[in-house]
């Protein structure tokens, strides 16, 4: 029996970039171990036979939205009951992972009874089919050493989590804005922890432009994100890595380092509380610590 099962819904593979990012992606992740059980879901042209070619179980059976996205509360649902593992991990399907993802999603689990684990990823521009041969995790890491450009906490590209919770998600978008906000806001209300991975594992995200979307449009703009958020329940909801209550360093969780951002957001979420009325000067003191931690990190939430 696997001890983690790893699930994604991939894009089209129409797009010969999108086709070649996806493939490195899943096979980066049959590369984990045996303890590692990968999961595909939806019917985008291509991915049956992608599916077929490298042997991964596909679940095609998925909802969608009224502009056919699939949905993610049914996504979840499908990778929940096609697996025993005690531990899932969704992840998007530009992501590179290497084995310290299994590893220390285990250390994590070890420790911890209710969690979600996320963390920033590493912005790569990969332009040529992965060689997978022995020494490709050393040699990934090289390359993100070398070229690789941490990304903003502002969202977050995998999702580590036991199989007992987030058993409810409202009927978001997948690959629009907002869920993955959400998603940790919903473990800190929960009283789930929040663990911060970024010091300890190295996820890489493989940079594209946003062709395979509607009018090319970055996926913030469209419609379906303000959807998302609106199902959120507002700007309120929208958490980062930066609201993590725990961090994973080396191999144990313990609390965050210190740092201003940090330090910003939580005083942030203290002036603007979820029932707090767009107004007065607690709501205008907020703001500016907003516009403050977007302008040092780039970030757009």
């Amino acid at each position: 029996m696997p001890f983690l099962t790893l699930f994604s819904a991939p894009k089209s593979f129409g797009n010969p970039r999108i086709d070649m990012i996806q493939r490195n992606a899943i096979r980066s992740w049959l590369h984990l171990g045996p303890d590692v059980q990968v999961l595909l879901i939806g019917k985008e042209a291509g991915l049956a036979e992608v599916s077929a070619e490298y042997g991964v179980p596909l679940l095609s059976n998925v909802e969608r939205n009224e502009q056919g996205t699939p949905l993610v509360n049914s996504i979840f649902s499908l990778a929940r009951q096609a697996n025993s593992a005690p531990l899932l991990a969704y992840v998007n399907a530009d992501i590179l992972l290497l084995p310290d993802f299994p590893e220390n999603a285990r250390l994590i689990y070890q420790q911890l009874s209710n969690f979600l684990v996320v963390g920033q990823r590493w912005d790569l521009d990969v332009n040529c089919v992965l060689d997978f041969s022995e020494g490709w995790a050393a040699r990934l890491k090289q390359e993100v050493q070398l070229r690789g450009k941490l990304h903003p906490p502002s969202g977050s590209d995998f999702f580590i989590f036991p199989k007992s919770v987030f058993e409810q998600i409202p009927d978001f978008a997948i690959g629009r804005a907002g869920w993955d906000n959400w998603m940790i806001y919903q473990a800190r209300k929960q009283g789930w922890q929040v663990v911060d991975a970024t010091p300890s594992v190295l996820v890489i995200h493989q940079t594209h432009d946003y062709s395979h979307l509607p009018g090319g449009k970055p996926h913030y703009d469209l419609e379906e994100s303000d959807h998302n958020m609106e199902l959120a329940g507002g700007i309120n909801r929208m958490y980062t890595v930066l609201d993590s209550d725990k961090q994973l360093i080396d191999g144990q969780v313990r609390k965050p380092r210190f740092n201003l951002l940090r330090l910003a957001r939580r005083l942030e979420t203290w002036l603007m509380p979820d029932d707090l009325a767009r107004q007065g000067p607690r709501w205008m003191l907020a703001r500016k610590l907003r516009r403050w931690r977007r302008k040092q990190t780039g970030s757009l939430v």
